[in-house]
């Protein structure tokens, strides 16, 4: 049985990878457990020239950015019910806290368990990203920034070209975000990443480098999402860069629903009414209305511009590599249409003068052909590389829901709604989303929304810096983000009448838990102690021995405990009353947890016979008594307790 005392820093990335790395080759090992790395490179088969110039991306402060990966965070996150909703049975989080130190806390609890990430981080325009300015006082920092220790001064700050190393301070502030995100994406995991001309260069590098270019999906541009405010051109687009975790694990083709479709249908009809058999009238009007209705989506909708007397269609090559190759004859003229080079017919001659026959084909000319694809006979799509945000729609919506404009350039939550169906499947009822620059909370709108739509029960983790908005009823971009979250699961309820349906029989997850950032509930032994100061070493020895910070609660303690024995957020807890003691019981009793300031033998021999995986006692129960504790060790062991700790 493994005993000793609950490891209170977040996961040790390093020692991790070294562990791998030895359990893949044990032969690198040295005498005292180290990795020889010449003995690595030739289990590898190859040597390694240290001199030789390497392909790669360097700029001033990357050895730091690794430095800040592998310092372990010594923080926690605290629950807050009272700005929840439904805390007890929803899976769905928002922390609020620096996304730094949150995706290190979330290290062991969500590692691997992430479907898909979308992200619109700063993009370092000058005025408009703060970030610690030391990454060895990170948490240090945000306590200050947000009130809760004395400020010495550290401020989180803006980035701006007169500083000198304009893109290396940008770099430096997401080079560590990515690396550990991609610790928490599921081997089929997907990360979509918002950016403009700033950054896109080189956060295409990075991104290359953190997740292999051959994990390159591809770069999207977003029209409409640029702010369009310059002088010479008008910059009216962004970019969002797709990469996989490993692209070999994603499925073969992807699909998103036909959005906007309805509205489309209503126009045609609308046209052909108008304009009666005269088709060639109806399409012009058809390919206008796209032009000019910029609400439409762009996701290949707007091909369907043309209209014939079944309905609106787009045109097709009717060719495509693997094709049938043979010679196509027009029928209306006995003529061979010539195929393309390293491309086959899609159909045979019979399936052809059908298609003729159902009026299918296009005759460009009468030796080049096209077939015609309706609209409404798929659901699905391919999705497309360029998208479009009608201007200030997004904002415009957000600001109806919210009552007043409360948020500048939102992103629009139907286009992450698309970016969060292609990546997820509705029948994966593991599918967590992450956006831990979560802004005014579009994320959750999208994911919450799309499981309103398709039934899905997909769930979310919002991160989101309490960077002060100067505002009474929303202080910072955080409150706006919880609020946001609770008016559309609001809205959706009352769309139901009030009544939760079943959907795939299970109830939708229309809620959220909050937790925030805050120093460990655990005062840490501080080794820089003077030895000559007794009067400070005292009171260490007194945090030594009741080391719980005296503003926290037995829920803080908890969750604390549930993070870094790695368990998520949102795993079931039940309270059970054990020989007078409350003992908690985690995900059916895998972890029992007793924070008890007096523990008793009685309730010690009747937690072993729950037999639980493993215990977590606070020290403070033992009171000193040492004996006491042997006998929680021996019982423990003896009912088959993998691991037993106190903290």
């Amino acid at each position: 049985m493994e005993e000793g005392k609950l490891e209170l820093t977040s996961t040790d990335i390093v020692e991790d990878r070294r562990q791998e790395l030895l359990r893949l080759f044990p032969e690198a090992r040295t005498e005292s457990g180290k990795i020889d790395f010449a003995r690595l490179s030739l289990a590898l088969g190859e040597t390694v020239d240290v001199g030789k110039e390497r392909y790669g991306m360097n700029w001033p402060g990357k050895a730091d950015c690794f430095k800040t990966i592998q310092s372990p965070s010594l923080g926690t996150l605290r629950p807050a019910r009272e700005e929840s909703v439904d805390f007890d049975t929803t899976e769905n989080l928002i922390i609020e806290g620096d996304n730094l130190e949150v995706l290190k806390l979330l290290q062991k609890s969500y590692a691997g368990k992430v479907k898909m990430i979308y992200i619109d981080p700063p993009y370092n325009t000058g005025n408009d990203f703060i970030y610690p300015d030391n990454y060895t006082e990170s948490l240090q920092t945000y306590l200050e920034y947000t009130g809760q220790v004395d400020a010495q001064g550290k401020k989180f700050s803006t980035n701006t070209e007169a500083d000198g190393r304009f893109h290396s301070r940008w770099l430096n502030m997401m080079y560590p975000r990515l690396y550990l995100a991609r610790n928490l994406l599921r081997e089929d995991g997907v990360i979509f990443v918002s950016v403009d001309d700033h950054e896109v260069e080189n956060l295409r590098r990075i991104l290359d480098e953190i997740y292999g270019e051959e994990n390159f999906i591809a770069q999207l541009t977003w029209e409409g999402a640029g702010k369009n405010d310059a002088r010479q051109i008008g910059v009216s687009h962004e970019y969002v860069l797709v990469f996989a975790r490993n692209r070999m694990s994603l499925p073969a083709e992807w699909s998103i629903a036909k959005d906007g479709v309805d509205p489309v249908i209503k126009e045609v009809e609308r046209l052909r009414t108008i304009h009666g058999e005269n088709y060639d009238a109806a399409s012009t009007a058809m390919a206008a209305w796209f032009r000019d209705n910029k609400a439409t989506p762009s996701f290949g909708l707007r091909r369907f511009r043309f209209i014939d007397k079944v309905g609106a269609y787009k045109e097709d090559d009717p060719t495509a590599p693997g094709g049938r190759k043979f010679v196509l004859i027009n029928p209306n003229n006995g003529q061979p249409i010539p195929l393309r080079a390293n491309r086959g017919w899609a159909f045979d001659q019979a399936g052809f003068e059908k298609l003729i026959q159902d009026g299918r084909i296009t005759f460009v000319t009468e030796r080049s052909i096209m077939v015609r694809r309706y609209l409404h006979e798929t659901d699905r799509m391919t999705p497309q590389s360029v998208l479009y945000q009608p201007v200030r729609s997004a904002s415009e919506r957000l600001g109806r829901m919210m009552g007043e404009n409360v948020f500048e350039f939102p992103k629009d939550e139907t286009v992450i709604e698309k970016f969060v169906e292609m990546s997820t499947s509705v029948d994966d009822p593991a599918a967590v989303i992450l956006d831990f620059f979560a802004g005014s909370g579009t994320t959750a709108h999208a994911v919450l929304d799309l499981n309103k739509y398709d039934g899905g029960n997909r769930k979310f983790i919002l991160v989101q810096l309490p960077e002060p908005t100067g505002r009474e009823d929303y202080p910072t971009i955080a409150d706006i983000c919880k609020e946001r979250g609770r008016r559309v699961i609001k809205k959706l309820n009352e769309g139901d009448d009030g009544k939760l349906p079943l959907e795939n029989g299970i109830k939708p997850d229309r809620g959220f838990r909050v937790f925030k950032l805050a120093e460990s509930n655990f005062e840490t032994w501080k080794s820089d102690v003077p030895h000559g100061d007794t009067a400070t070493l005292a009171k260490q020895l007194e945090l030594y021995v009741d080391h719980v910070r005296h503003d926290r609660e037995p829920e803080d303690l908890l969750y604390e405990i549930l993070l870094k024995s790695g368990f998520p957020l949102t795993t079931p807890v039940a309270a059970l009353k054990i020989a007078g003691k409350i003992v908690y019981s985690v995900a059916e009793g895998a972890l029992f947890v007793c924070l008890e300031k007096e523990l008793t033998l009685e309730c010690i021999r009747e937690m072993a016979d729950e037999k639980p995986e493993r215990v977590v006692c606070l020290d403070a129960g033992f009171a000193g008594n040492d004996q006491l504790k042997a006998n929680a060790a021996h019982n423990f062991k003896a009912k088959g307790v993998k691991s037993f700790k106190t903290v």
